[in-house]
């Protein structure tokens, strides 16, 4: 057994680590359950699977191939999302949805159905994906589509790897002709004036979202900065990105209280206060629009060895958010807070998380029972309003809300691998009013 932790550090986890190097490997003799994982980028326990076997896919890194006229990729599972970029953005293509980081696994994109700040564009990754290669205990290896096994497809789509193991993909490509972005960045001081923005930017808009200072109270609650952007056209056709730079490395874990009431309010005043005027126009390299935080490695251990959680919700009304924000400030603030209205594209899995609403991202240290305490207030107003929370986020959702969220559940299980397990999947469905016993 190998100690192997998520994003967010938090549960503590073992498993055995069982690496695949091609796709022809058989899958372990082992009775205990399985789950494939990618580069481990979930916040939660989606990606654990403790006293069981880690599927470790990196190594399933190869290009299979790549239209760079008609815009369709082909890769194995392991292939990371920068990787994907590298190869597309020279030849005018770009990514059809990202997520806030560039190190996630194609597998990984579409297991968590992942959604950028184009979502009310675009819908999800899965929307894009043509087809999948999916590897099942039984021995079988399925290739899906909408129409070719098409049940599966809807299953493994968002299925958060519990359908077996994604061995490769293909999905389709936006065209683009810069690497660079036509970014505005607009400042506003109350969600009134962020909900007016996000409805005037939708139209000419590819890319909308916004960060909201959630850690000052009093009339400074709800403010923040609206982004919104599409890909910048450049005259020649010069698509090839710019050499990448070289991350900042936190060098180890930060003692624990490093981020507590009083810095989360520093940073997010400063963070308010380095743009002075009301809007500010300018081009960026899709890497600095798109993945600020991984301008920062090993981010994460700024939390301490604790730990830490981030609590994504989508909810239908404006007030839910108002309030959520309230009790946020009120409990000592959020170290960062993002928002962002989700279009109405349907979702392309049975537990695919974005839908239609306004979802907000909210990152805590971990302070144990004061943290939990809080965020069971939160899942009483996500429940009220029939919202949900991200699983791929998620290391604490109790049953209740997790069948509330996800009302096509009950189609789902019959899809699920009966060798594959996650922790997530163990603790969202253990016994409970309305849950699998």
């Amino acid at each position: 057994m190998a100690q192997f932790r998520s994003w967010g550090r938090y549960p503590r986890s073992e498993a055995v680590l069982y690496p695949l190097h091609w796709q022809e490997d058989p899958l372990p003799p082992t009775g205990e359950p399985m789950l494939a994982v990618g580069m481990g980028r979930s916040y939660g326990d989606v990606c654990l699977n403790h006293g069981g076997t880690l599927l470790l896919t990196r190594p399933l890194n190869r290009f299979i191939a790549f239209d760079p006229v008609a815009g369709c990729m082909t890769c194995e599972a392991g292939v990371t999302l920068g990787e994907v970029l590298d190869v597309i953005v020279p030849h005018g293509w770009f990514l059809p949805v990202t997520p806030g980081t560039q190190h996630v696994t194609v597998g990984g994109a579409i297991a968590n159905d992942v959604h950028g700040k184009n979502h009310h564009r675009a819908g999800s990754f899965g929307a894009h994906l043509q087809r999948l290669a999916l590897r099942r205990s039984d021995g079988l290896t399925y290739h899906c589509t909408a129409t070719t096994h098409g049940d599966l497809f809807r299953a493994t789509v968002g299925g958060l790897g519990l359908t077996g193991l994604i061995l490769s993909a293909e999905f389709t490509l936006l065209p683009i002709t810069s690497p660079m972005i036509a970014m505005e960045s607009i400042r506003f001081d109350t969600l009134a004036e962020y909900f007016t923005l996000t409805r005037e930017s939708d139209a000419g808009h590819e890319y909308t979202v916004a960060w909201i200072d959630a850690a000052s109270c009093g009339s400074k609650t709800g403010r923040g900065l609206f982004l919104r952007g599409n890909h910048a056209i450049a005259s020649g056709g010069n698509t090839r990105p710019a050499p990448a730079a070289r991350p900042w490395q936190i060098p180890c874990t930060m003692p624990r209280g490093l981020i507590n009431r009083t810095t989360m309010r520093c940073f997010n005043h400063l963070y308010w206060h380095r743009q002075r005027a009301r809007r500010h126009h300018c081009e960026v390299h899709y890497r600095h629009f798109f993945y600020p935080l991984d301008g920062l490695a090993a981010w994460n251990r700024l939390y301490g060895p604790r730990g830490f959680f981030q609590y994504q919700c989508v909810v239908t009304q404006p007030a839910v958010v108002e309030e959520i924000l309230r009790w946020v400030v009120r409990s000592g603030g959020s170290s960062l807070a993002v928002l962002k209205v989700f279009g109405n594209h349907p979702a392309p899995g049975l537990l695919s998380f974005a839908r239609p609403g306004i979802t907000l991202a909210l990152d805590f240290p971990n302070r144990g029972h004061r943290l939990f305490s809080l965020l069971q207030t939160l899942d009483e107003l996500v429940l009220a309003d029939n919202g949900a929370l991200y699983p791929a986020k998620d290391a604490r959702m109790p049953p209740r809300l997790f069948t509330a969220s996800f009302p096509h559940w009950p189609q789902f299980v019959p899809f699920i691998d009966p060798a594959f397990s996650s922790e997530f999947w163990q603790r969202v469905t253990a016994t409970d009013k309305g849950a699998v016993s």
